[in-house]
């Protein structure tokens, strides 16, 4: 079975590649139709680029300056592993034909290194430190589509969905903290139509669990940590096993995470199905597949965790609580279990995104609101757009693109100027549906 993550297979013509391929992405961009020989994660990350509005022509957007760049960088996890990424690949960074890249989990390139020739030719597509490479922002390209698909990959010339970047090809491999389990971001190497062989991607790959590796060096116990930002699956991994949970079972293991001191059937039930649709003998049997998955994790009477278990929800209520904005939004990768409908998820979902949408507009930072403007859960957040309006310089020639943004909105919400704010987003609908009090 070809490798479905390898840009070609041995033997194929870059050339005749190239060529087949761009007809396919012309003829996606006219129609959005795909077929063959485009790979299937490459089509599918088209038609994320295409769903998020990223842009065929232009550049990726710069959204850190050097200053907040240099403190975020320094903190940042993938610090400690620089040394591995620039002992197995520095030599391909500086021969002249490649550069060596990590970002961070939002696609945001924090070292980008290499022969200053090459440096200088990607500078014209803005693959530079600072600048977003997610696929929301930049299509389909081997680090931003390695972070959407959580797996290695190679992007070979024309399978960019940006024509800006068809000169190019890269590999990536993303990057997980050994002990949670949460994503780091990727490291990736980018260069010519010879970055599309596969030794080159197993190098990248390589390179990402030596780096990995060199991190949980330093990791004296592993624990117990539970993700579920932006996920509808959780992944909980247990003593550095990764294991992906079910919806359901991820609802259940986040609001047991919630109560250390445990819940009997009924309380879980409600926080689950609700008053009037509890199942207890549907949760007992949950429960039950639940604890085939972790063991001696769960007990019951009441139904509990064994162990203190670490979330990532956690760290955004800690930094807030600290009063470290960027920090909170940093570590938010998106709504709480977004998809799941039990009422208990729904409250903490939306109390924690109310938390940190107060934060964002009590801290009155442009750059921080043009973030969370730019999310999925914040692109119709019309408050949000007018506080970034209110924050910027009146004569601001930025402050033209929220202002009509937040027009937009207003029109579509059937608001006057003088009128309440937008109607509820998203989150704000989950913090109304309220759980009877236990």
């Amino acid at each position: 079975m070809v490798n479905p993550w390898l840009a070609m297979e041995a033997g194929a013509d870059p050339v005749e590649r190239t060529r087949t391929v761009r007809r396919a992405h012309a003829a996606f961009l006219a129609d959005g139709t795909v077929a063959p020989p485009v790979r299937r994660v490459v089509a599918d990350s088209w038609r994320r680029s295409a769903d998020a509005h990223a842009a065929p022509d232009g550049a990726a957007p710069i959204e850190l300056d050097e200053a907040a760049l240099s403190a975020y960088r320094e903190g940042h996890p993938l610090a400690r592993a620089m040394p591995v990424f620039r002992e197995l690949l520095g030599s391909f960074a500086q021969d002249g034909a490649h550069l060596l890249a990590v970002c961070d989990p939002q696609g945001r390139l924090l070292w980008v290194e290499g022969h200053p020739g090459v440096r200088r030719s990607a500078e014209r597509m803005n693959f530079v430190v600072g600048a977003r490479w997610d696929e929301r922002h930049a299509g389909t390209n081997a680090p931003g589509t390695a972070l959407a698909a959580g797996h290695a990959v190679q992007i070979f010339a024309a399978e960019h969905y940006n024509r800006q970047v068809q000169r190019w090809s890269c590999a990536a491999a993303p990057l997980h903290d050994p002990r949670t389990g949460r994503l780091l971001g990727a490291v990736d190497l980018t260069g010519g139509d010879h970055v599309a062989s596969p030794h080159c991607l197993a190098l990248v790959q390589a390179t990402a669990r030596a780096a990995e590796a060199h991190l949980a060096s330093g990791v004296p116990e592993l624990g117990v940590f539970l993700s579920t930002l932006g996920r509808d699956e959780a992944l909980l991994v247990l003593d550095g096993e990764r294991l992906r949970l079910g919806r359901r079972h991820s609802e259940i293991i986040t609001l047991l995470a919630r109560h250390p001191e445990g819940l009997t059937g009924d309380q879980l039930s409600v926080l689950l199905y609700g008053e009037r649709e509890r199942r207890p003998v549907t949760l007992r049997a949950e429960l039950s597949r639940l604890r085939q998955l972790v063991g001696t994790l769960l007990h019951s009477r009441p139904y509990r965790l064994s162990r203190s278990v670490e979330t990532d929800l956690d760290a955004v209520e800690e930094a807030l609580a600290a009063g470290e904005v960027r920090s909170a939004l940093n570590a938010y990768r998106g709504p709480l279990l977004p998809s799941s409908e039990a009422p208990g998820v729904q409250r903490l979902r939306g109390t924690l995104a109310d938390r940190l949408r107060s934060a964002l507009l009590g801290a009155r930072d442009p750059g921080l609101l043009c973030e969370w403007s730019r999310t999925p859960w914040g692109e119709d957040d019309l408050e949000i757009w007018e506080a970034l309006v209110d924050a910027l310089p009146e004569r601001s020639p930025a402050r033209s693109a929220p202002l009509a943004t937040a027009h937009r909105l207003r029109a579509a919400y059937g608001l006057t100027r003088g009128g309440a704010v937008g109607p509820p987003t998203a989150t704000r609908v989950a913090t109304s549906t309220q759980p009877p009090r236990l």
